[in-house]
């Protein structure tokens, strides 16, 4: 199943809500979640951009925009970032394909330093 970074940065008054009333949002979070047809694979709060950061696996692209959408609806979050994540065979069959497509750049690496 594919794997996504959910990344939520919480607004002034969810932080305010959440101190006078400590709860556990990675419980609250994992039945939509599991609804979707996904699972968290693991979540933490963090300090940085993002409030909170997670791993979840999704069945499609469909459903992680649809929690998503739904975490960025819900008027808590000031900012949602899903990234769709590859595994490392992932990747490698990526680079093999990209090295086999045809693509012809405008201008090489090479010829851009050169004429420096």
């Amino acid at each position: 199943m594919p794997h996504y970074l959910a990344e939520v940065a919480y607004t002034a008054q969810a932080w305010e809500a959440l101190m006078k009333n400590p709860q556990n949002r990675f419980d609250v979070v994992k039945k939509p979640i599991e609804k979707l047809g996904g699972k968290i694979e693991n979540f933490y709060f963090a300090f940085g951009d993002y409030d909170a950061v997670g791993i979840i696996e999704m069945p499609d692209n469909v459903s992680a925009a649809a929690i998503a959408i739904a975490f960025a609806g819900g008027g808590a979050c000031k900012s949602v970032k899903t990234t769709p994540l590859m595994s490392s065979d992932e990747a490698i069959e990526a680079l093999k394909k990209a090295a086999s497509c045809g693509y012809k750049a405008v201008a090489s690496a090479k010829a851009a330093g050169a004429s420096r």
